[in-house]
């Protein structure tokens, strides 16, 4: 097995003896010749230490377990982005982007032909079964006509519209600099796509431009076939519509040079704006009491709420106090009700994952939000919701701290709705302990730096926040 590969496959708790080399691909699956085909080739030309290989949603998205190389696993389609922002980032990395055709040529069908034009030293193998293989058998853009898939169950007809054949639609695009159609079926075909995918690496090395090799692959599993019968499939239904062999193959000179990203201080603030002013601290120290090294906060509500705005605040107060800061918003459809969410970390060194599954603290602005999340709330931490618009508490475990807040009152009674989510930032730091009052504010102020007027009654409504923990205080009803 090239060395490229790892030793054992960690996998499901880490499997002993034989399940130690196992992949997740199904009896027949061409992705395993895919993979060491990809692996020789890394192998041959000596840039193991240099590679970074892209993976994406679908059957290849479980490569970083199996190559020892750099690993990027990239959301659904978006695998040719992550690759370009690689490429640029550092340009004497060789990044792959490796994608099958559901992934490819639908959700990603704008991120590969942009991509392709743009036309980086960048490698694409791009694995075609004619199937969403992972996440069902659904129909594909690759799919055949008269197909049958679980979404197309009597076959795929002229109103699905015909197969996309996406070596040719690369090959058309000026950007690329090799372009070829391979199969796995036979000996011959095997060959064949070893070479390509070779090629289309070395031309990488060499900085001459984007290469695609399109690997038309067995489905044994949603063909219901046995391997033997998928392999003669692919030969005889397959490769009539999707013919094998180079579309393109256009020798151009070295040209990609340009040079290491800056990360001048002064320069990168010339372009995104700000200043390199030292921002006052007022923590002594990390805030320890709520977690050693890394704190994980939710704030969730319905659209209007300002969590995500609160989210950000709470990042930059984390920031400007020294320590590692990430805030990650969830947008979904709950512009007019339900529940979207922000993530939080403060970490005292670097936060590893910005996701914040089972937070230390909850911040809820409405009733599904509570609902949804409360229950996620490690043991030991503080949960923060709005009193005024949640009437029934759902059930919550006895070990965590509980804050009911009026939230919508405060701010309505301050005159400006809209300043809950500052409320919330108050009753925060109350009741949490999270940083000083006064590196909240900073961040507040910097915020509305810009809309001056605005900053006392933020101010205020942050110190009726603080107020309320405990108090069940409002503005006017004290």
């Amino acid at each position: 097995m090239s060395t490229v590969f790892y030793d054992r496959f960690d996998r499901h708790a880490h499997r002993e003896g034989v399940q130690a080399q196992a992949t997740h691909y199904c009896p027949g699956c061409g992705h395993g010749l895919a993979n060491k085909y990809l692996a020789e080739a890394i192998d041959a030309l000596g840039i193991q230490d240099r590679t970074v290989l892209v993976s994406p949603v679908g059957c290849s998205v479980f490569l970083y377990y199996y190559f020892d190389v750099g690993n990027t696993l990239a959301p659904h389609g978006r695998a040719p982005a992550v690759a370009v922002a690689h490429k640029l980032a550092n340009p004497e990395s060789i990044v792959i982007s490796y994608q099958g055709d559901g992934d490819l040529a639908s959700i990603g069908l704008a991120e590969i032909v942009s991509t392709a034009q743009l036309g980086l030293p960048i490698t694409v193998v791009f694995i075609n079964n004619a199937i969403y293989g992972m996440t069902g058998g659904q129909m594909a853009p690759t799919t055949l006509m008269d197909q049958k898939t679980m979404s197309s169950p009597y076959g795929r007809d002229r109103y699905m519209g015909e197969p996309m054949r996406m070596a040719e639609l690369i090959a058309g695009l000026t950007g690329p600099v090799y372009v070829e159609r391979v199969a796995l079926f036979d000996a011959k075909q095997r060959a064949r796509a070893r070479k390509a995918i070779l090629k289309g690496l070395r031309l990488q090395v060499e900085k001459r431009g984007f290469s695609f090799i399109e690997v038309l692959a067995e489905c044994p599993t949603h063909l219901k076939l046995t391997p033997v019968e998928a392999e003669q499939w692919v030969r005889e239904q397959m490769v009539p519509v999707f013919p094998l062999g180079v579309k393109k193959d256009d020798a151009r000179d070295p040209w990609f040079a340009p040079g290491a990203p800056v990360f001048d201080v002064e320069k990168v603030l010339a372009v995104i704006g700000g200043g390199n002013a030292a921002v006052p601290r007022y923590c002594q120290g990390f805030p320890t009491h709520i977690a050693t090294h890394d704190i994980a906060l939710k704030l969730a509500g319905a659209g209007g709420d300002g969590a995500q705005t609160a989210a950000m605040l709470i990042a930059r107060s984390g920031i400007n106090e020294g320590f590692d800061a990430t805030h990650i918003p969830s947008y979904g459809p709950e512009s007019r009700g339900g529940t979207s969410y922000a993530d939080v970390h403060v970490a005292s060194d670097e936060v590893l994952s910005p996701a914040s599954p089972n937070p230390h603290v909850l911040l809820a602005f409405n009733a599904p939000s509570l609902a949804r999340f409360a229950p996620t709330v490690r043991a030991g931490g503080t949960i923060i919701y709005d009193s005024s618009v949640v009437a029934d508490l759902p059930v919550m475990s006895g070990a965590v701290t509980v804050h009911g807040v009026p939230l919508t009152q405060i701010a309505s009674d301050l005159g400006k709705p809209v300043v809950k989510n500052v409320v919330a930032l108050g009753a925060l730091c109350a009741a949490t302990g999270l940083f000083p009052p006064d590196t909240f504010l900073t961040a507040i102020r910097s915020a509305l730096k810009d809309k001056c007027a605005l900053i006392p009654l933020n101010e205020e409504a942050f110190a009726w926040g603080r107020r309320a923990i405990g108090s069940g205080d409002v503005p006017g009803r004290t």
